[in-house]
């Protein structure tokens, strides 16, 4: 739902995306006129490789979107989710460039679009506007950083707890959206394999599983399984853009 007119600096009449909702009255104030409600489902397609960038997605509530590299042997590899602390599309480059990655819709549900256009002309407009998304993609870098080294040195036990952490954290639920055939696919090895990793985690009693979905028992026992590459993540939103990303410290972010 969009936003009702600013005439009040409540940003809970805002979109419920809290980079947005980091924003000055101001600043937002640039952007307002030009948000456009959207109602995403999961698999949607956002951008393929080589399509041209000329919009600005940003999931809201309980909405994820994902960056998916394509490879030579046909297969998807996850390199990192982005939920209501974000946007994908645009956020570097002034647009009209063609994206690198497949970007799809993770978990369905209410996303704003913006032209990057419009983006663009009110970061030229607004220095305080162009630091903040500066400030954000900044973050998305370091994102991307962290992955490449959770990949690289962490087990696929770490990284399937840090995935399910993330998504719920981005969700404040839960249940996560996930069958066994798309974990082993972001995660890059067979369905066996992450058939096994579940199993291990059920008979913990950290997790169940339902149909085409895992319902968490001890998030913090699921916590203790994962790295900590969401807690770096996250301490560099903090000391980049404070309150943006989503925590318990920060109900209704």
């Amino acid at each position: 739902m969009l936003a009702q007119p600013l005439q009040k600096a409540d940003v809970r009449d805002r979109p419920f995306n809290n980079l947005l909702r980091r924003l000055s009255v101001g600043d937002f104030s640039l952007l307002e006129p030009y948000l456009q409600p959207e109602e995403a489902a999961a698999g949607e397609l956002l951008y393929n490789p080589g399509d041209d960038v000329q919009t600005v997605h940003f999931p809201c509530g309980p909405g994820l979107a994902t960056y998916m590299v394509p490879n030579e042997d046909g297969r998807d590899v996850e390199t990192i989710l982005v939920g209501r602390e974000g946007a994908v599309g645009g956020i570097v480059s002034e647009g009209y460039l063609p994206a690198y990655t497949r970007i799809m819709v993770k978990f369905g549900g209410p996303f704003v679009r913006l032209r990057v256009a419009r983006l663009e002309a009110a970061k030229l407009a607004s220095p305080t506007l162009r630091n903040v998304f500066a400030r954000y993609a900044d973050c998305m870098l370091a994102q991307m950083f962290q992955s490449t080294a959770c990949n690289a040195i962490h087990s696929i036990e770490q990284r399937t707890a840090k995935w399910i952490v993330s998504a719920m954290e981005r969700t404040d639920g839960d249940v996560v959206p996930l069958t066994h055939e798309q974990l082993a696919t972001l995660l890059g090895v067979g369905r066996s394999y992450a058939s096994r990793v579940i199993q291990t985690f059920k008979a913990e009693g950290v997790l169940e599983t339902r149909r085409g979905s895992i319902l968490v028992r001890n998030p913090d026992g699921l916590r203790l399984r994962a790295c900590l590459c969401n807690e770096a993540v996250k301490n560099h939103f903090e000391e980049v853009l404070r309150g943006v990303y989503p925590s318990e410290d920060t109900p209704g972010s």
